[in-house]
């Protein structure tokens, strides 16, 4: 597939590498000449330096015969233009967007074909409100993704000492929860992926990532680990775009409070929320924090965009007694050296992104892409289409289906229903199915399995 992305930032950078090793044909564009360079000395991409919505530029990036435009600078105007010149002059046939400006989002028709053409829009700020929302919703989680419109979940959690699985074999899930149907999908020990078999046994620390239905979720996290109490106060550090919507979207059901250093944006944030509580100052303001009784808060959200003072101000707020701390974090280099130490969550708005992005980008069924342990794996959503014969997975139990090495099924969501994989289980068409990539180099094979032909022998 050829592919011109616009913005050679950390979203756009990501996008090029994950595609780049998928043997796409990817090219560039970025004003920052220095960065393009870096980016060509690491991956086998072609680089265009100018402004992405100028149309010499996007002819010079190959826009006459592109397959897809992705728009991701750091300008909303920049990528709503580039659209719009892309489909008048070069008729590309899947424009995707990054636009973080919620006046733009709420306006019904602006991005139809006869008023701005944007095929896909990706709101970041939107995405990370959600990634967050779920980790609420879900304590103790490390990681909490929706499938098939949230009848089935994937979560992470690390297995402590004490937890009834730890030190059993798999296999044993079973025995402790009859009722309940679960599968561990990969286990990280140590930072290595392990593909998890019945005789796998669960040691303590082991990141565990396992899928059930929305409803079973809780229960399974209990065998591996004390269960946290539910969250009831709630501290977010930085009234920006992210922290405005997460207050709004768990207001009603969280007594929540945010810190925000602008005098203006608090006028605002005070206007537009119901009952949250808006405070004017740092959140590295120890004083300050005391005063608001940070001790009593069952979770500290650092939302700022400045890495420095997120990590800083969730440091302070744990060592102040906050019980839980999470913290977005820019920069994806820091992300490993902070997460599990007193900051219990590092958030990578980028990765998140990324996964939103993927989904539109890859080939045959794919319906969703999300990244696993900050990009060391990837968990597929994709549906079985076509029959018998034009199908590689329908009609066959899982047991007889050649999957690409490292790779898992983990689930099928059926209608409602959502079916754990076991090796007798059948593909039907229709079938959403959930699979698990521990090597992401094998992305392209599973496309193909999904990819419906005339027949295949």
């Amino acid at each position: 597939m050829k592919i011109i992305i616009l913005g050679a930032g950390q979203v756009g950078g990501t996008l090029a590498e994950h595609l780049a090793s998928e043997a796409n044909d990817i090219t560039v564009v970025d004003t920052d000449g220095e960065r393009l360079r870096d980016l060509g000395d690491r991956l086998d991409i072609r680089t265009v330096q100018g402004r992405g919505s100028f149309p010499t530029v996007l002819r010079q990036a190959g826009a006459d015969d592109a397959d897809m435009l992705v728009a991701v600078t750091n300008s909303d105007e920049t990528n709503m233009v580039a659209c719009q010149v892309a489909h008048t002059l070069f008729h590309t046939p899947t424009k995707i967007a990054r636009v973080r400006e919620a006046a733009y989002l709420t306006r019904a028709g602006l991005f139809d074909n006869d008023a701005i053409p944007v095929d896909v829009l990706i709101s970041p700020e939107q995405v990370v409100t959600h990634y967050i929302k779920r980790l609420i919703e879900h304590p103790g989680a490390l990681q909490v993704i929706d499938f098939a419109e949230g009848k089935a979940q994937l979560v992470a959690v690390k297995a402590y000492y004490g937890g009834p699985l730890v030190g059993q074999q798999l296999r044993q899930l079973r025995e402790h929860m009859p009722n309940v149907d679960t599968r561990v999908a990969a286990i990280f020990r140590r930072d290595r992926p392990i593909l998890p078999q019945g005789d796998t046994v669960i040691e303590a620390d082991d990141e565990v990532f396992f899928i059930a239905a929305k409803a079973n979720i809780r229960a399974v996290m209990s065998e591996m680990r004390r269960l946290d109490e539910s969250y009831k106060r709630i501290v977010i550090a930085g009234g920006g775009q992210i922290g405005e919507r997460l207050a709004e979207a768990i207001e009603s059901r969280y007594q929540v409070k945010i810190i925000e250093m602008n005098p203006a944006r608090c006028r605002h944030l005070s206007d537009t929320l119901d009952s949250t509580v808006v405070l004017q100052g740092s959140a590295s303001d120890r004083d300050l924090l005391l005063e608001e009784n940070i001790a009593d808060a069952d979770l500290f959200l650092a939302l700022t965009n400045d890495d420095e003072a997120n990590i800083m101000s969730s440091l302070l707020a744990k060592r102040l007694g906050a019980k839980k701390v999470m913290t977005i974090i820019n920069n994806p280099a820091y992300v490993d050296l902070i997460q599990g130490g007193d900051i219990d969550i590092a958030i990578s708005p980028q990765l998140a992104t990324i996964g939103t992005l993927l989904a539109h980008v890859r080939r045959g069924d794919i319906v969703s892409v999300h990244s696993l342990r900050r990009g060391a794996a990837e968990a597929i959503e994709a549906i079985a289409h076509g029959d018998a014969k034009s199908s590689k997975v329908i009609g066959k139990a899982i047991e007889n289906i050649v999957l690409p090495p490292g790779t898992t099924i983990g689930a099928i969501i059926r209608d409602e229903e959502v079916l754990i994989a076991h090796d007798d289980t059948v593909i039907e068409a229709g079938d959403h199915v959930i699979l698990f990539l521990v090597d992401k180099k094998h992305i392209r094979d599973v496309e193909k399995l999904f990819h419906v032909g005339l027949s295949f022998f």
